[in-house]
């Protein structure tokens, strides 16, 4: 019997041991926060719950680029591009999202993948910008702001952005994610929980520093995170509440949380040119 145990376990070593010589390691990547726009003295109390209605900050318009050794470059949401968006709400600084992206040395048709955290024009307008890109969106999400034919359900997302989003399904360039707790791409998780849309994401993506989470809209500010108040615009304050303290477990650090529309982002980061930061 015991030679029969040693030859048992003589075997199972060497299967084994090709596992471990060929283990491949985790994906990871490398975080940049990038401005394309600022809106000048935003009225704070549209993005803090309670905050006082005199306080003004200037609000950063950004997309969020990941650059992975796999060959893949991914984008956190689109920016905007209309004309009628930039009368309303003469940003200072505009430079359109495809052209902003190449500060980071990117080409937009370089761009594989767009993570759209939710359809607010903001976010998803300069969605068609990215040719080649595949649009990554929850399902419940699309399914909540547009039928079948692609006529507007919700009045949440732009009339002029509803075709677009039906056109993109129809081109077959979305993949859906079907709720929390996904990995869409090895090494980026999208959850749900902010509820500032119907069913808006956020993204851990797994770097050498660490998990960096981009919350987007499901934390406008670092204030909402260090004050504990959720944000303005939200259809569940306290599901918004819960997703900023996962958010904490998720990053390890809040440092390495990303805000959505935070203008100190860009003072607490690295400047690898003008309007982009590396986060790490």
């Amino acid at each position: 019997m015991p030679f029969v145990r040693y030859i048992a376990a003589a075997a199972l070593i060497a299967t084994a041991a090709p596992l471990t010589a060929h283990a491949q390691p985790a994906a990871t990547w490398e975080v940049f926060a990038v401005r394309y726009a600022t809106v000048p003295r935003f009225p704070v109390r549209a993005l803090i719950a309670g905050a006082d209605s005199a306080r003004r900050l200037d609000l950063a318009m950004s997309v969020w680029l990941l650059r992975g050794a796999n060959g893949r470059t991914v984008l956190v949401d689109a920016g905007f591009q209309r004309a009628d968006l930039l009368a309303r709400w003469k940003p200072v600084g505009y430079v359109r999202p495809d052209s902003a992206v190449m500060r980071a040395g990117v080409q937009p048709a370089d761009v594989t993948d767009i993570l759209i955290s939710h359809i607010h024009w903001d976010h998803f307008d300069g969605a068609n910008l990215f040719p080649n890109a595949r649009i990554w969106i929850q399902r419940d999400e699309v399914d909540h702001h547009i039928d079948s034919t692609g006529a507007q359900r919700d009045p949440m997302i732009d009339k002029p952005d509803a075709a677009m989003l039906h056109a993109l399904r129809g081109a077959g360039r979305i993949a859906y994610v079907d709720g929390d707790a996904k990995e869409i791409i090895p090494g980026i998780t999208v959850y749900t929980g902010g509820k500032h849309t119907f069913q808006s994401q956020y993204a851990g993506v797994r770097t050498r520093e660490g998990t960096v989470v981009i919350a987007s809209d499901n934390m406008y500010l670092y204030e909402n995170l260090e004050t504990r108040r959720p944000i303005a615009q939200t259809l569940d304050a306290v599901s918004n509440l819960a997703a900023q303290a996962r958010m904490v477990t998720i990053a390890g650090s809040a440092r390495l949380i990303v805000p959505g529309h935070e203008s100190a982002v860009y003072d607490r980061f690295e400047h690898v040119s003008p309007d982009v930061v590396r986060i790490r």
